[in-house]
């Protein structure tokens, strides 16, 4: 068998370096684990339609995007009409550093299984992102 060694050195490092970028844009557990904390502790003053204390919650970005006032008529817009939630199950869960229309940062996608009174099958989308300060909060929220 005849390696060329150039091409096999090559080949090393790509995937080396293929290797380093997905390890680079891996959370560890403890982040992940905390992301997910945040996304529920939010998710629960949603629940309990504490509307104006979810934005104060919410991550400098978040705010920065939406006034208090805005929030509030469109999470009550979108959530009332669901009624209360029935059970909710983690879907999927994706770290990464870049996210569309995001400042680059750290951020872990969160995708629901969940179920209301008056909605039986709905996803929802959460986005817990380390903030200012270090400390994991909810940068965005998605329902379908």
């Amino acid at each position: 068998m005849n390696i060329n060694k150039k091409s096999f050195g090559a080949s090393i490092f790509s995937l080396v370096l293929a290797l380093s970028c997905f390890y680079e844009a891996k959370a560890s557990d403890a982040d992940e684990a905390a992301a997910e904390k945040a996304a529920l502790s939010w998710l629960n003053l949603v629940d309990e339609f504490k509307y104006p204390q979810s934005w104060t919650e919410a991550a400098s970005n978040f705010k920065s995007a939406v006034k208090k006032s805005q929030w509030e008529a469109q999470i009550k817009a979108a959530r009332e009409p669901m009624g209360k939630i029935i059970s909710r199950a983690v879907k999927s869960k994706k770290y990464a550093t870049s996210l569309p229309g995001a400042p680059d940062g750290e951020y872990v996608v969160i995708q629901f299984e969940t179920k209301f009174a008056n909605k039986s099958a709905a996803v929802e989308t959460i986005t817990p992102q380390k903030d200012r300060d270090g400390q994991w909060r909810v940068g965005g929220y998605f329902i379908r």
